[in-house]
């Protein structure tokens, strides 16, 4: 037991890397998820079938593939990443595409009433939007939202493939330089203790959002 607390302190410096890719991902991914699901809802004849492309590569590929092209096989076009621009880059359209699909989902749900009613009120295209039907969207899909941001929490535990000194990399560098499985275990109760105060935070968020009923 004073072994795993020792390598408390080491696990919570990887902890830096796992929560910044973390909170950069949602802000990144999740308001072009919704930008996304419009398109995806719309009639464009152009940029529909490009972004229905795109959500089918991003979802029917592993993510641990995309780290991979992003930082070995993007350089060969000349774009070159860093290792946590290259994790952000390849999390951030990743979980764009599902945010895509949960957003537009909870878009079709949105009766076509609702639209014209906000026309008789002469609400503007943007207002109708922000005010009626974006409320509305959030909180249809907030538990499924919810879902992927607890998903994406474990999923940040691939990034130790590209050597970034994250949780799960300086757990897996005890382990073997301690030759145990002891690091592990914290770098589980890690994870474990990241979903549960995310999962006490969209709970939280979800009774607030009552108020729409």
């Amino acid at each position: 037991m004073s072994y795993l607390f020792s390598i408390f302190p080491q696990l919570f410096a990887g902890m830096e890397v796992t929560f910044r890719l973390f909170l950069l991902t949602i802000v990144g991914s999740i308001p072009l998820g919704i930008i996304l699901a419009f398109v995806l809802r719309s009639r464009s004849k152009i940029f529909k079938p490009i972004i229905q492309v795109y959500v089918w590569l991003m979802r029917g590929t592993p993510l641990l593939l995309q780290l991979i092209f992003v930082f070995y096989g993007l350089p060969l076009i000349g774009l070159v990443f860093d290792r946590f621009d290259a994790a952000l880059v390849a999390f951030v359209f990743n979980y764009a595409a599902y945010f895509a699909e949960i957003f537009r989902g909870g878009i079709q749900s949105i009766p076509n009433g609702q639209y014209e009613a906000a026309r008789v009120l002469r609400l503007s295209y943007g207002q109708t939007l922000r005010k009626i039907i974006i409320p509305q969207v959030v909180k249809i899909t907030l538990p499924s939202a919810g879902n992927e941001i607890i998903n994406l929490v474990k999923d940040t535990s691939l990034v130790y493939i590209l050597g970034l000194q994250d949780v799960m990399r300086i757990g897996k560098v005890a382990m073997e330089r301690d030759v145990s499985l002891v690091p592990l275990l914290g770098v589980g109760i890690m994870y474990l203790l990241m979903t549960a105060i995310f999962t006490l935070i969209l709970r939280t968020l979800e009774k607030r959002m009552d108020y729409y009923r």
